[in-house]
């Protein structure tokens, strides 16, 4: 429906008062907007701001509360991993003084038993070595006895058999020592030793040279290496000197 709209006004055209007056009906027709909010609503709308407010606070609190335990967790787990840290530290430093202690252990067990085993074979090599230094005078006068015998006697046809008996014996008895490490020192001819031969006099001889054993009384022995008894020999002077032994390059 057109409410018919009077406009005043000079120089419009009869198609432009009849637009004018359409849009004036169209904003007459317009219903007005009301305001519905009320104090109450108004109220209400404030108390559920301040409830959100007070709900983001107690979140914000719980957040904190929550932080502030786990601050406190993380802080008793680190509490215990240094402590636990610290006993490994300390297991680690009592493992390494008890393997300390083991090996100085071995090593004084290996040197008892090495000290040990050398004391048993010296002592063997002393006993053995005293058996042969027992033994040796009994060799001596075999000798002796087949020395007197062939300067003497030696067309006895009886007695060098004796003598040769004698001399048997010897011999098995000087090739069973040897097999134990005895080895006879027969120096004849050879340069004097001070330190293996004994003198016990002394011969000239000018063709020989000086310090010559010139004859052996008493045979010496060695044993294991080791001078078991000296050989007691007489020993040449007058000679010329001998010549320097050749050292080799």
């Amino acid at each position: 429906m057109k409410v018919p709209v009077e406009v005043e006004g000079e120089g419009f055209t009869p198609e432009e008062n009849e637009s004018q007056a359409e849009a004036t009906n169209e904003e007459a027709l317009e219903p007005e907007v009301e305001e519905t909010d009320t104090p109450e609503e108004r109220d209400e709308e404030a108390m559920g701001e301040a409830a959100k407010r007070a709900g983001e606070a107690a979140a914000e609190e719980d957040l904190k509360a929550e932080a502030d335990r786990a601050r406190e967790e993380a802080g008793d787990l680190l509490a215990q991993l240094a402590e636990a840290e610290s006993a490994v530290e300390a297991a680690k430093k009592e493992a390494a003084e008890a393997t300390n202690r083991f090996t100085r252990l071995q090593a004084d067990w290996e040197n008892f038993r090495k000290r040990t085993a050398a004391e048993r074979l010296a002592e063997k090599e002393r006993a053995a070595e005293k058996l042969v230094l027992g033994l040796l005078p009994v060799l001596d006068d075999m000798e002796r006895a087949s020395e007197h015998a062939t300067a003497n006697s030696a067309d006895d046809e009886n007695l060098m058999q004796f003598v040769e008996g004698v001399n048997a014996v010897h011999d098995k008895m000087v090739a069973v020592l040897a097999k134990e490490g005895v080895e006879v020192i027969n120096p004849v001819g050879e340069a004097f030793d001070p330190l293996v031969h004994q003198a016990v006099g002394r011969v000239e001889d000018t063709e020989a040279y000086d310090e010559t054993v010139a004859q052996v009384y008493q045979r010496g022995y060695s044993m294991g290496g080791k001078v078991i008894r000296s050989a007691m020999v007489t020993v040449t002077y007058g000679g010329p000197k001998r010549p320097a032994p050749e050292t080799e390059n």
